[in-house]
């Protein structure tokens, strides 16, 4: 099999489409990430400060490598408003070749 690119879905939620676009562009712009898919308004239901919440956010799709997952983790925490951001990665175990290789390429870092 040729080159193998390890790529990983990175998922964070925000209080709105505006703090997650601004997010967003930081991380392509760094080369942290590929893509960044926003999905503007999901409903949240979670336990915090014991007590059930039920929120509008949302949700970011994060399309990056595992060689810049660590750096990207940590500009993603750097920049987000919530005190404790979610940050999940899962692996993409197939994808079409030209796609993972343009993904790659997208977050070499050439500066």
């Amino acid at each position: 099999m040729a080159d193998v690119v390890e790529a990983l879905l990175v998922l964070s939620t925000f209080k709105d489409e505006g703090a997650a676009a601004a997010v967003a562009r930081v991380l392509v712009d760094e080369q942290l990430a590929a893509c960044v898919n926003i999905v503007p308004q999901i409903r949240s239901i979670y336990r915090w400060d014991g007590a059930v919440q039920d929120d509008a956010e949302a949700l970011a799709i994060i399309k990056t490598t595992r060689d810049r997952y660590d750096r990207l983790a940590l500009r993603l925490v750097e920049l987000h408003a919530y005190d404790v951001p979610e940050v999940i990665a899962l692996p993409l175990v197939a994808g079409h070749p030209p796609y993972l290789a343009w993904l790659a390429a997208q977050t070499t870092q050439t500066r």
